[in-house]
């Protein structure tokens, strides 16, 4: 049984091609730019618009990245589904193709209580020997996951096996309660995009997963933070947060992230597959492009002096 990941550990972005197929070759092509980053693991999540890939693209998705990476960094994959036994499935591939966790959110269709949601968590952990996320995405879609049901599976898997990424609101308290009702074994993982980073930090957190477009200042900011650099942390903050506040829903996350990918020369297109609810505006993509330059900066001076 593998440790769950830790660090910095960025969620991909999934690239398209004119064809509206995933484009591989641009994605082992992201994967060895993001790993350049000196970034700790990779994830398949959200982010990397999942919701929008069939079953079979999904476990597709998953092998090529556990392939690209081949060892050289911890995979974490997405494996939620609206049905327990479709989420399993996914899992038991996961681990079969090299992932060393995956990741679930709850079903978006069926308003579960805490009993249902324990047996679907429950479910796929049994059905798989590595670490589970149990991601509260409730910041983007569904509810909130109840403090209680997340401590019930710590109690019952361990501290090695259940692993949490809370993402509802407000972060910092909800992270402090899950601390406090796990007698602080909970090993959690901040999911804001680097925005709650340094307060989740000092609550405890375990690693981040933000998007791989801005991976190279989060990795500086961790180890700011590993390091007690309070100057370097200060310096690195404020311009990360102004990126990240523009991103206040799962499209315009992908939107800014392929976006600045893009611009980086990582991605050939800025593709997603739509319907989409949220494109970039020529202002908006001249505010955030203001915004990178000035992240960049600050990063490239620190990593000079």
């Amino acid at each position: 049984m593998s440790a769950s990941p830790t660090g910095v550990l960025p969620v991909l972005a999934t690239p398209f091609g004119n064809d509206g197929e995933i484009d591989f070759p641009a994605l082992a092509g992201e994967i060895e730019w993001v790993l350049a980053q000196q970034v700790d693991g990779v994830v398949v999540g959200m982010v990397s618009e999942v919701l929008r890939l069939s079953s079979e693209e999904r476990d597709l998705l998953t092998e090529r990245v556990c392939s690209a990476v081949a060892g050289r960094a911890t995979v974490t994959a997405s494996v939620g589904a609206e049905s327990l036994h479709t989420a399993a499935r996914h899992a038991r591939h996961a681990q079969a193709s090299g992932a060393n966790a995956v990741m679930a959110i709850p079903p978006l269709a069926t308003a579960c209580d805490d009993a249902e949601l324990h047996r679907y968590f429950a479910g796929i952990l049994d059905s798989i020997d590595i670490p589970l996320v149990v991601q509260d995405a409730s910041g983007y879609v569904g509810r909130p996951l109840s403090t209680e049901l997340q401590a019930r599976l710590l109690r019952e898997y361990g501290e090695d096996r259940a692993v949490f990424k809370p993402e509802a609101h407000p972060i910092g308290p909800r992270l402090s309660a899950l601390r406090h009702a796990t007698g602080g074994r909970a090993r959690v993982y901040e999911g804001t995009g680097g925005l709650a980073l340094v307060d989740s930090f000092r609550r405890g957190v375990v690693g981040t997963m933000p998007g791989p477009d801005l991976c190279w200042a989060l990795v500086a900011l961790w180890r700011a933070l590993e390091s007690g650099d309070d100057a370097a942390v200060d310096a690195i903050n404020p311009p990360l947060s102004a990126i990240v506040s523009v991103q206040n829903s799962l499209d315009s996350f992908v939107a800014v992230q392929k976006h600045l990918l893009h611009r980086q020369g990582v991605l050939p297109e800025v593709r997603s597959r739509g319907p989409v609810g949220f494109s970039l505006d020529p202002e908006t993509q001249r505010e955030v492009d203001r915004r990178f330059d000035l992240l960049a900066g600050v990063v490239e001076a620190g990593m000079t002096h």
